[in-house]
């Protein structure tokens, strides 16, 4: 059974990616690893380069005329994608702020080895954990998705869909997808308060159509601004984020028994506490 990985990047340093600790996260699981790496001014192209022999880079160029619901990361997504040869069975996806924990790896090869001749079978669903604010809490609301597409089949039918966040194939069909209970770890909205600030209005543009307007100064992100629910986390993080959590330089606290959740969204948690299932929410995929 032969792996390869894929993902996308544009100035990590900048805006403090933890990319690095992204790829070596699927580096064990893959035997090469294809990044679109796209025109940045950090400094992100030597950091990739240095990370592994595995690792293969794709020189990119962003269209930043594509403004309209983040299109521009599917685009580059699926660089990536259509650079991986045929001879492999499996792709594994990671985004530069995600990080896959080691405690699934186990089961990621057994499901790839299981699946791997099964025409029913597109791809293998992830568990999400969404960290905010700092790495000792995580978001409790719907509009953190709680499961998504990491590992697809290397088919040419299968590519990046809207955002970058999952995948389709042919005509918009959803893939049909095994479910494991294996996590992914999201660290997009933790970092230094003036990176997450920068980071946040800057990729705005590619969502905002053409009123998207250029600012000249940042500021800091306030976190607070922006919660609606978390709970505090208990759990371990991948090894390979450790020393980034210890560099950890801001502070951030929450009480996680305050709640902006409007009762719909504590309806859906509490359903799903009693149930062990999510009601309403909309699924990129198809569990077979």
């Amino acid at each position: 059974m032969k792996v390869c990985g894929f993902s996308f990047i544009r100035n990590a340093i900048k805006y403090q990616y933890p990319v690095a600790e992204a790829l070596s996260s699927i580096l064990p699981l893959c035997d090469e690893v294809f990044v679109a790496v796209g025109n940045s001014d950090d400094g992100t192209r030597a950091l990739i380069e240095g990370l592994s022999p595995k690792i293969h880079i794709i020189d990119t160029v962003w269209n930043d005329r594509l403004r309209e619901e983040g299109k521009v990361l599917a685009v580059e997504t699926d660089k990536a994608l259509r650079a991986v040869t045929l001879n492999y069975h499996w792709c594994i996806y990671i985004q530069g702020d995600e990080v896959m924990h080691e405690a699934g790896y186990d089961e990621v090869k057994k499901a790839m080895e299981k699946w791997k001749d099964d025409k029913r079978v597109d791809g293998l669903l992830f568990k999400y954990r969404h960290f905010y604010g700092s790495y000792d809490y995580i978001g409790a609301s719907s509009r953190w998705y709680k499961r998504e597409i990491r590992v697809i089949k290397n088919d040419p039918a299968i590519f990046s869909y809207r955002d970058a966040q999952g995948f389709r194939k042919n005509n918009n069909e959803k893939l049909s997808v095994k479910a494991l209970n294996a996590y992914i770890h999201h660290y997009g909205w933790v970092r230094e308060p003036e990176a997450m600030y920068a980071k946040t209005y800057d990729f705005s543009k590619h969502w905002s159509g053409d009123k998207w307007q250029p600012q000249k100064t940042f500021s800091k992100f306030d976190y607070s601004q922006h919660v609606d629910g978390l709970q505090k986390f208990t759990g371990t993080h991948p090894s390979v984020m450790h020393p980034l959590i210890e560099k950890m330089n801001w502070q951030f606290e929450f009480d996680p028994s305050f709640s902006n959740l409007p009762f719909k969204e504590k309806l859906k948690n509490y359903l799903e506490k009693i149930t062990g299932k999510r009601p309403f929410d909309h699924n990129n995929f198809k569990i077979v």
